[in-house]
C-alpha cells in the first residue's frame, strides 16, 4: 500500500477489509507488526480500535516490549500479517537481529497474506524509496534515498507517490541515474496485490488514486498509469 489503511484514514476501512478478505476465512487472524514506529502504543491502540469493527482476531507483535512469547508460533499462526509504516531501516535492522525476515518469508511461502503501507510496502521488494536514511545522492529531492529490502518481490517500490511532493521526481531520478531498478509506485490509498511474485491487480480506497509502472526506456524514464479498481465503487 502506498499509504492509507487504518494508520492514515481510520474512517475509511476499504483497504483493511480488502486485505482481510484475501485470507478467505470467516474470522481471520491478523497480526500487526509496529516495529517501524518503535512499537508505538498509539499505533497499536489505533490498530485494535480499527480492527475491533471488523470480524477478525487481532493481535500484535512487540519487539521493543518483548514478553515471553514464541515468536515463530505467533507469526506462523496468522492468516494475515500487517506491517505498519515508519522507519524502514530501523525496522529491517531489528528484524535481522530477531530473525524475523526469514520467518516472514516462511509465512509468505505458506500462503499467509503479507501487507502494509509505506515501510510495510517497500520492505517486501528488492529495493524501495525511503526517507528513513540520509540521502546518499547529492541534491536528491526531499532527502530521499534508495535502500535494499527483503527481496521477496522483484524490482523497486515507491509509496506516497501523490502524497509527498518529492517522491515522484526522486523516484524518476533514481531510476534515470541507475541508483534503483524499475518498479511500481503507488499513490496513498492504493494497494498493489501480488500473488506470489506476480502483480495480480491494483485496488484503491480513494476514487482517483492510481498505481504506476516506472522504468527507464532508452534515455528517458517512462511512467505508465495502471488500471486501478476503486473498492468503493458499486458492484
Amino acid at each position: 500500500m502506498g499509504g492509507g489503511g487504518f494508520m492514515m484514514e481510520p474512517e475509511n476501512p476499504l483497504l483493511d477489509r480488502y486485505i482481510l478478505g484475501l485470507a478467505g476465512k470467516e474470522r481471520p487472524r491478523v497480526l500487526y507488526v509496529p516495529t517501524a514506529t518503535g512499537d508505538s502504543q498509539e499505533r497499536i491502540d489505533g490498530f485494535y480500535r480499527s480492527y475491533a469493527a471488523i470480524d477478525c482476531e487481532p493481535s500484535h507483535l512487540s519487539l521493543f516490549r518483548h514478553r515471553t512469547i514464541h515468536i515463530r508460533d505467533l507469526v506462523l499462526g496468522q492468516d494475515v500479517i500487517y506491517v505498519g509504516g515508519g522507519n524502514t531501516r530501523n525496522m529491517l535492522v531489528l528484524w535481522e537481529t530477531w530473525g524475523l525476515g526469514a520467518l516472514l518469508r516462511e509465512a509468505w511461502e505458506r500462503g499467509i497474506v503479507l501487507a502494509g503501507p509505506s515501510a510495510g510496502s517497500i520492505c517486501w521488494f528488492e529495493e524501495g524509496v525511503t526517507d528513513s536514511i540520509p540521502a546518499l545522492i547529492p541534491d536528491m529531492p526531499g532527502d530521499l534515498a534508495a535502500m535494499r529490502c527483503l527481496g521477496f518481490l522483484p524490482g523497486s517500490n515507491c509509496p506516497h507517490y501523490d502524497g509527498e511532493a518529492a517522491r515522484r521526481p526522486a523516484y524518476h531520478r533514481m531510476i534515470a541515474e541507475g541508483h534503483i531498478g524499475p518498479g511500481y509506485a503507488a499513490d496513498d490509498g492504493v494497494g498493489l496485490h501480488y500473488v506470489g511474485t506476480e502483480l495480480a491487480t491494483i485496488v484503491s480506497s480513494r476514487p482517483n488514486a492510481k498505481g504506476y509502472r516506472v522504468e527507464k526506456v532508452g534515455d528517458a524514464v517512462e511512467e505508465t498509469v495502471l488500471g486501478t479498481a476503486y473498492l468503493g465503487a458499486a458492484s
